[in-house]
């Protein structure tokens, strides 16, 4: 079961997306340096479908994109709900922010319209960083991943 910890609107996740960004609690990577170490803990709300209309309806008029910023202890139930939103607002691209180096097998891409991969390495920054072992992904229709450069 994810937990949302917290959200809000941001424009510089994912390039050229006005996108929900909601942060997800019970990270099991604790990555050293991390810069969300409250998001280890198992609090907030329980993400649903119920929750996550509540949510979206608010805000999909303005939105692009929903961004899942975590989530690795239960993958496919972040798989699950992108399709299920998908489904439901089929204007709004999905993205995961996942920590883990992998995709787990048999995680379907074609769920998601952007993907960044990567555990944070305080020494070699984030995303925006030249030396960074993140990358994010443009997701195409056939599920090939493009990686897009800040």
């Amino acid at each position: 079961m994810l937990k949302c910890y917290s959200y809000d609107i941001v424009c510089q996740e994912i390039p050229d997306e006005i996108s929900l960004a909601v942060n997800i609690s019970c990270c099991p990577n604790r990555c050293p340096g991390c810069h969300s170490p409250w998001l280890w803990s198992d609090e907030g709300e329980i993400m649903d479908e119920e929750m996550l209309s509540n949510l979206i309806g608010k805000y999909s008029a303005a939105l692009t994109c929903f961004c899942f910023m975590g989530g690795d202890a239960e993958p496919f139930e972040v798989m699950r709900l992108a399709k299920w939103i998908k489904s439901r607002w089929p204007h709004i691209k999905t993205a995961w922010y996942s920590g883990k180096e992998r995709l787990p097998e048999g995680f379907e891409m074609t769920s998601m319209d952007y993907i960044k991969l990567g555990p944070y390495i305080e020494a070699l920054g984030g995303l925006k960083s030249p030396e960074t072992n993140q990358a994010l992904y443009r997701i195409g229709p056939d599920g090939i991943m493009t990686h897009i450069k800040f």
